[in-house]
Formats: C-alpha cells, structure tokens, sequence
C-alpha cells in the first residue's frame, strides 16, 4: 500500500485531532495542552521522544532500521490571539484565540507522517527528526529549538528539511506551491521616536515641532526604497501606526510612528537597516531635534535551496499528478521562522491551498483572518507528502 493510501485510512484520526487541537488553541512558546495531545498522537510509535527546555516542543526522532542520513520534517503549533468567526464546523472554545494560520492541520499532517514512516521503519534507510515547534507567530519558536538542539537530535545534521503550510485563500484547494530561491520575505521592525519641545501651535516659532519633521521621515523612507534598492530586489516599507499630539492647538514634544519592513535578500536585509537609520537620523539633525530609532530585526529571508525544491516539485507531480503541482513565480511578502532551518540546512518550504471546495479562494478570508477556514480533506495528503518526501530522501521509493 503507497503512503497516500495508507494516509487516506487514517483519514478520521486526522481529523479528530485537528478538531481537537483548533479547539483548544494556545499562543507563544507555552503550549502545554498543544504538547499532551501531540505525545498522545505519537504513544507506542517507535520514537526517541524529547521534550523542549524553554518552550512547549516535541522532538521525535525516528531510527530506520538501515544506516542512513537524517531528514528534518516541522510543523508548527502556536494559534493567533484572534477570535474567530464564521461557520466553521469546529470553532475555539477560547475567547480570544483561533487557529486562524492553519498551525493545528501542520501538527496533525506531522503527526500523521510519523505514523506513516513509522509503518515502514524497517525499510527507511537513515533517520526522521519530527520537529513539532512552538512560538511561529512572531517568538523565534524554530530558533529556540535550534538552539536546544534540534538539527543535532539524531546525532548528526540533517542533509534537508522540509516544511508545509496550509493556505485558506487565494491558492485552490489541493494544490502544492513552492519555488527555488526566496519564498518568504525577512520582516523587521522599526520604532522612531522624534523628540522636540513643545509650545503654543500659534507660535511654532517658539517650539521645536516634531511632526512635521516625522512626516518627513515617512515620507522619505518610501523613497528609499525607490531610490535605494534594486527594484528586483524589492523592499517593502509600511508605516502603520504614527502618534502625537493631542489637541489641534498644542506642539508636542514627541512624535512616534512604527513600521514594518520586508526584504528578500540578506543583503538588503542588512542594508536596509542601514539606510533607514542613517535617514531618519538625518532629517533630526536637519530640523534640530533628537530621534531614537529602535530597529528589530525580525525573521531572516525564507530561502528554498534549489534542489530541494526541484525534489519537492518532482514528488508532488510524481505523487498527486502534474495538475497538483504549481511553481511560485514571486515570492510572499508574508516571514516564517522556519528561514532560521533554512540558514543552516537545505531545505524546501511548500504550501498546499486549503480552501474548503464550497468556498471561492479568490474571495475567501486569509490566513490571520477570524473568518480563516481550512479543509479538512488536505490533512491526507499533506501527511502523505510529509512522509513520502523523508523517505524518498531516504532512498525509500514509497509510493
């Protein structure tokens, strides 16, 4: 029987425990109930299990019975402090929180595809690392396990890793996308603080106003980003929340505005925070005044190595069909911290569209929406791929 077969007989297990799981969601590193349901799913499956020091994860290592390599599967665990809405057939029963990314459908599909290679222990031929991972959603979950051990759990490296995320719109359901190169952007942070003195808005004369020259800032990082950076090597800047004052007829003393910055090289990764920093300072000592700039860098760039996407593609189509299979001309502007995996290992990061067949993807909610739905009916194949992805890699032609 092929892992897709043998996926599809675990079709309600699956189910029920995504159910389970999208029910009761947690947020952060600290998911002790997300970890109990995750050790139960994988009780009496061959498994060296560890548990997370600083966070609530699970590291499951599977030993083939033949010497081999080792191949890293993650699936992420963390929901969103969203409070869902829709007609979902399974809803959070916490106010305030909701698997609105998808996260409890990648637990299950990892869940799955240890049951599946578990099957097949005595024909792998090296080792499977299980990385069921905390703290996605802005907590640098996959570089604590990093750096408590995960990539060393087998004993040594892994030669490639692998990483599925569902999409509630925009891709049709079924369909498996990746690409060679940059796939998800890096994102930082930045914080500027421009502090003058206040006065009488009669009298500006008399003051030293901040929020003109704020606007300023704001309006010169967008042409940084014209003026500064290759245009196929795009930068994104958004300025999303900006703050001072408080009646029409006062100067404050400070002016404060925050934005989120996007990049998809590390080398306008780094240069960005340069170039950011170097202009808001500028324009403060142009118009006298003091400014604080906290830039925080977030996720690096998502990058898929080359090979590893091609096997990715050539399963998939192998696997599901030509049809199945799609190849991302551009990247997301969306950050993952499974970059942090890719840093160091040659990895694929692949997303499956998970619309459910009643909805239009291209009008559907988005991932972090509280109307977000996601199909159960993905949860086989995405288990399947999981699993047929480690043991190919591991010379075990599975179907």
């Amino acid at each position: 029987m092929s892992l897709r077969e043998s996926a599809a007989d675990m079709r309600d297990e699956l189910v029920r425990l995504r159910h389970d799981l999208h029910r009761e969601p947690e947020l952060g590193l600290d998911l002790p109930r997300t970890q109990e349901k995750v050790l139960t799913a994988l009780s009496g499956l061959p498994l060296e299990v560890r548990l997370g020091e600083g966070l609530s994860s699970v590291t499951a290592v599977l030993r083939g019975d033949r010497p081999g390599p080792t191949v890293l599967l993650r699936g992420d665990m963390d929901a969103l402090p969203v409070s869902e809405r829709g007609g979902a057939e399974e809803v959070s029963r916490l106010d305030g929180r909701m698997h609105a990314c998808g996260h409890d459908l990648h637990t299950t599909m990892l869940a799955g595809a240890a049951h599946l290679l578990s099957a097949r222990r005595d024909r792998l031929a090296g080792n499977v690392v299980f990385m069921f991972q905390p703290g996605e959603e802005g907590h640098r979950g996959a570089k604590i396990m990093i750096d408590e051990g995960v990539l060393d759990a087998s004993g040594e490296w892994p030669v490639a890793a692998y990483a599925l995320h569902v999409i509630s719109s925009v891709l049709p359901n079924g369909l498996f996308l990746t690409r060679t190169g940059p796939i998800m952007a890096a994102a930082d942070r930045l914080v500027v603080t421009v502090r003058g003195a206040g006065g009488h808005g009669s009298a500006p004369h008399l003051a030293r106003d901040p929020i003109p020259a704020a606007c300023e800032m704001v309006l010169a990082l967008q042409s940084m980003v014209t003026r500064g950076f290759d245009v196929f090597d795009p930068v994104v800047v958004t300025v999303g929340s900006f703050h001072a004052g408080t009646v029409d007829n006062v100067i404050p003393e400070e002016a404060r505005f925050e934005a989120t910055i996007r990049s998809f090289s590390a080398a306008s990764h780094e240069r960005v925070r340069e170039r950011a920093v170097a202009l808001v300072e500028g324009i403060a000592a142009a118009h006298g005044l003091e400014v604080e700039t906290d830039f925080e860098m977030g996720y690096p760039v998502t990058v898929n190595d080359r090979a590893e996407a091609d096997f990715v593609g050539e399963t998939v189509r192998e696997v599901y069909g030509e049809e199945r299979f799609v190849r991302a001309p551009q990247p997301f502007t969306g950050a993952e911290d499974f970059s942090y995996v890719c840093d160091r290992i040659p990895s694929a990061f692949v997303a499956l569209g998970a619309c459910p067949p009643d909805l239009d993807p291209r009008r559907a909610a988005y991932n972090h929406s509280p109307e977000a739905r996601f199909d159960d009916g993905v949860l086989t194949d995405g288990a399947a791929l999981y699993a047929e992805l480690a043991a190919r890699r591991l010379g075990l032609a599975a179907g």
